[in-house]
C-alpha cells in the first residue's frame, strides 16, 4: 500500500495533537484548581482516599471541639478547687490557734467569725459557674449545687468528652463525689460526750483509774466492794447489732471496762477489731480498725445498787424509761451513770434528764413542721470490708449509692443475724407518738414472710405489695417506701377505723395521707416527715425495734434515731455538715466534747482538727482528679491537633497539585507540542514541493 502525505500527516499530527492537547488541558486544570483530580472517574483510588481523609479531618474537628469544651470545665474546676484547698489550709490554721488553751472567749469568737466567713466562701466556690452552667452539679448544670443550708442539689452523673472511637475522658468533678464522696481507707472513730472526773470532780479519769472513781462510792470506804453493771449497745463494722450486760467490781480498773467494750465489738485476745481508749476528758473513744465502714456505733449506761443487793432492779434499763415505773434520779441507793447525751426525748415522753439512758427509743428531732431522724440507713453490702480494709463489693465513689432509697428492701439494710438468721420474718417495729392533730398513736409493724401487717389498737391491717396479685408483702421484700407509707398514715392520723377492704382501699388511704404530709429519705439516708400544714407541727414520732432495751435477748435489727456516740471520723464525707460541726466546736469554747456545756453534741476543737484533716485529704484527692482530667484533656487536645495536621498533610499529598511539578510538566508538554508542530510544518512543506 502506498503511504500518502495525508496518511503521514494524520498519523503524526492528528493523534499527537489530541493527546498533547488533553495533557496540556489537564495540567493547566490542575494548576488552576490546585487539585490533581476533580471527579471520581479521573482517579477512583485517589478520590476514595481523599473522602476517607476528609471524614477523618471532620472527626478530628469534632474531637477538638469536645476536648476544648471539656478542658474549659476541667481547668476551671481545678482553679476553683485550688482556691478551695487554700481556704481549707486557713481553716486548719485557725483551728490550731483555737485549740490553744490561752484563748479567751473573745478570741474564740473572733476565730469563729472568720471561720463562718470562710464557710460562705466555700459555698460560693461550690457554686462556681461558667456561662451560667455550674461546675459541680454533675449533669444538672443549670441547678445551683449548694443551697444556703449546705445541702447538695445536683446529681452524681459524670460527664465525659469524646476523644475518639470508643474513647471518653471525664472532665467534671461532681458535687456528689466532692461534697458527699466516700474515702474507703478512712476508719470510723466515735466518742462519748460526758466528761468523767474523779470523786472530787477535779481531775479527769484515765484508763488506770478505778471503776469506783467512775461510779462513785456512797460510804467513801474503798474496803466496801460494790458490783457495777454496764449496759452496752451498739453496732459492729459489718452492721451486726449487739447488746450486753457487764458486771465489774468497783476496785477494777477502767481499762477493764474498756476491754469489755472491745469484746462487745468482737475483740479477742489475739485480734482487735476496734481500738478502745480514753481521752484527756475521761471520755471513751472507739476506733474501727477495719476501714471503709460507717456502721460502728455504741451506747453505754452504768448502774450500781449501793444497798448491797444484786442490782436486780437495773437488770433491764427499759424500766428506767417507762413513765411512772421509776423516778430519775432513781429512789433509794440506785445510781445510774450516763455516758452519752443528745438532747433527745424518749419515746415514752419521759423528761429529758434521763436522755442519757436511752439509745434508740428516742423521738425524731422536731424543727418546725419537720420530724427528722439522726441515723442514716446504710446498705449493708457497702460496709462489708475485707482484712485489707477494702469493700468486698465494688461500688462507685458517689455517696448516694451507699444509702437506702425508697425502693430498697429493708432486708438490705437491717441486721439479719438477729432472730431467725437470714430473714426478717418475726421482726416487730414500734411506731409511737402524736399525730398532726395531737392524738396519740401506737402502731406495731409485724414483718412476716407469710405477709406483713401493722396493728393499731385492736385492728390489724395488711401491708400490700406492689405485685400481682396484690397480697401482704413478704418481710424480706418490704421496701422503705412501704415502711414510710405506714409511718405517714400513722403520723397524719389517716389510719382507718377498720381494716382495708382491698389493695385499692390501701392505696387510696396512702394517697390521702400524702395530702396531709410526706415521709421520705433524705440525701444522706435519714427518714424525715414533713407536715403540709404551716407552723410548728404537734406531731411526734419514735420508730424502733420492739427488742430495744432488752438485754440478754436479741438486739435491734435496725435503728432510726439514736442517742449514740459522737462521730469524729467517718469514711462518708458530708462537707458542709462537717464544716458546720467544726465551727460549732469553736463557738462552743470546748477542746473536747462536753455535754454539760453549750452544744451537747459539739465534737470539741481537738476532734474538729482531725475532722478537718479528713476533709482536706478528701478535697486534695478530688483536686488531683480535676488536675489529672485537665492534663489528659490538654494532652488529647495537642494530640488531636497534631493528628489533624498530619491527616491534612496526607490528604494534600493525595489530592493537591504539586505546583512545581505541574509547571515542569507544563513546560515539557509545551515543548513537545511545539516540536510536533514544527515537525508537521516541515512535512507539509515537502509534500507541497513534491506536488509541484
Amino acid at each position: 500500500m502506498r503511504v500518502t502525505s495525508s496518511m503521514y500527516y494524520n498519523n503524526l499530527y492528528g493523534t499527537n495533537n489530541s493527546k498533547l492537547s488533553q495533557e496540556l488541558f489537564d495540567v493547566n486544570k490542575q494548576i488552576a484548581s490546585g487539585l490533581k483530580i476533580q471527579y471520581a472517574y479521573e482517579d477512583v483510588t485517589s478520590f476514595t482516599q481523599t473522602m476517607q481523609l476528609d471524614n477523618e479531618v471532620t472527626v478530628l474537628e469534632q474531637i477538638k471541639k469536645s476536648t476544648e469544651s471539656g478542658y474549659k470545665v476541667s481547668n476551671q474546676s481545678d482553679v476553683a478547687l485550688n482556691e478551695f484547698t487554700d481556704n481549707m489550709k486557713r481553716v486548719r490554721t485557725l483551728l490550731v490557734q483555737a485549740a490553744n488553751n490561752t484563748n479567751d472567749e473573745i478570741s474564740l469568737d473572733a476565730i469563729a467569725k472568720e471561720l463562718r466567713g470562710l464557710e460562705e466562701g466555700f459555698k460560693n466556690l461550690a457554686n462556681t459557674s461558667i456561662n451560667g452552667q455550674y461546675l459541680f452539679s454533675g449533669s444538672a448544670v443549670d441547678v445551683k449545687p449548694i443551697s444556703d443550708d449546705g445541702t447538695y442539689n445536683g446529681n452524681d452523673v459524670v460527664m465525659s468528652a469524646f476523644l475518639g472511637s470508643g474513647i471518653q475522658q471525664q472532665y467534671n468533678v461532681t458535687g456528689a463525689s466532692l461534697f458527699l464522696g466516700e474515702e474507703k481507707l478512712v476508719a470510723r472513730e466515735i466518742t462519748s460526750n460526758v466528761v468523767n472526773t474523779n470523786l472530787l470532780g477535779t481531775v479527769a479519769l484515765s484508763a488506770d483509774s478505778e471503776i469506783r472513781d467512775l461510779m462513785g462510792d456512797i460510804d467513801n470506804d474503798p474496803a466496801t466492794i460494790n458490783t457495777d453493771y454496764f449496759y452496752l449497745r451498739g453496732t459492729k463494722s459489718d452492721g451486726t447489732a449487739f447488746n450486753t450486760k457487764v458486771a465489774l467490781a468497783d476496785n477494777f480498773k477502767i481499762s477493764d471496762l474498756l476491754t469489755e467494750v472491745g469484746k462487745a465489738f468482737g475483740n479477742t485476745s489475739s485480734v482487735d477489731i476496734v481500738n478502745v481508749s480514753m481521752n484527756d476528758s475521761g471520755e471513751i473513744i472507739v476506733q474501727d480498725k477495719q476501714k471503709g465502714s460507717s456502721k460502728l456505733d455504741f451506747h453505754l449506761v452504768g448502774a450500781v445498787d449501793y444497798s448491797g443487793g444484786t442490782a436486780a432492779d437495773v437488770a433491764n434499763i427499759d424500766s428506767l424509761d417507762v413513765a411512772g415505773a421509776n423516778t430519775y434520779p432513781p429512789a433509794g441507793n440506785l445510781y445510774v451513770k450516763e455516758f452519752m447525751k443528745s438532747g433527745l426525748t424518749s419515746a415514752s415522753g419521759a423528761a429529758t434528764n434521763i436522755e442519757g439512758l436511752i439509745y434508740d427509743r428516742t423521738e425524731f428531732v422536731k424543727n418546725g413542721s419537720t420530724l427528722s431522724s439522726s441515723t442514716p440507713q446504710i446498705l449493708r453490702k457497702t460496709n462489708i470490708v475485707d482484712q485489707n480494709g477494702m469493700s468486698v463489693d465494688t461500688i462507685t465513689p458517689e455517696r448516694e449509692n451507699s444509702f437506702a432509697e425508697p425502693s430498697t428492701p429493708l432486708s438490705e439494710v437491717f441486721d439479719l443475724s438477729q432472730g431467725t438468721a437470714g430473714t426478717l420474718d418475726g421482726t416487730q417495729l414500734r411506731l409511737v407518738g402524736k399525730d398532726i392533730s395531737n392524738a396519740n398513736y401506737d402502731v406495731t409493724i409485724n414483718l412476716n414472710s407469710a405477709g406483713s401487717t401493722f396493728t393499731s389498737g385492736a385492728t390489724t391491717y395488711t401491708i400490700y405489695n406492689m405485685e400481682n396479685p396484690r397480697v401482704a408483702v413478704d418481710a424480706d421484700k418490704m421496701t422503705y417506701q412501704q415502711l414510710m407509707d405506714v409511718v405517714n398514715m400513722a403520723v397524719t392520723g389517716s389510719i382507718p377505723a377498720t381494716t382495708f377492704a382491698d389493695a385499692s382501699a390501701y392505696d387510696s388511704t396512702i394517697e390521702d395521707s400524702r395530702l396531709k404530709g410526706g415521709t421520705h429519705l433524705t440525701y444522706d439516708g435519714k427518714m424525715e416527715f414533713q407536715s403540709n400544714a404551716a407552723g410548728i407541727t404537734p406531731a411526734t414520732m419514735s420508730l424502733y425495734d420492739a427488742n430495744s432495751g432488752l438485754f440478754g435477748g436479741d438486739s435491734s435489727v435496725a435503728t432510726f434515731n439514736t442517742n449514740n456516740a459522737l462521730t469524729v471520723r467517718d469514711p462518708k464525707t458530708d462537707f458542709f455538715k462537717t464544716l458546720d460541726k467544726i465551727i460549732t466546736a469553736v463557738e462552743n469554747y470546748t477542746n473536747s466534747p462536753d455535754s454539760a456545756t453549750g452544744e451537747i453534741r459539739s465534737v470539741g476543737i481537738q476532734n474538729a482538727i482531725s475532722m478537718m484533716d479528713d476533709l482536706q485529704d478528701h478535697v486534695f484527692k478530688m483536686q488531683s482528679v480535676a488536675g489529672a482530667n485537665s492534663n489528659t484533656l490538654d494532652d488529647a487536645l495537642q494530640r488531636t491537633e497534631i493528628l489533624k495536621i498530619s491527616t491534612k498533610t496526607l490528604r494534600s499529598s493525595v489530592i493537591d497539585t504539586d505546583i512545581a511539578e505541574a509547571n515542569l510538566l507544563l513546560s515539557q508538554l509545551t515543548l513537545n507540542y511545539q516540536a510536533m508542530l514544527s515537525t508537521v510544518s516541515k512535512v507539509s512543506k515537502l509534500s507541497l514541493v513534491n506536488y509541484l
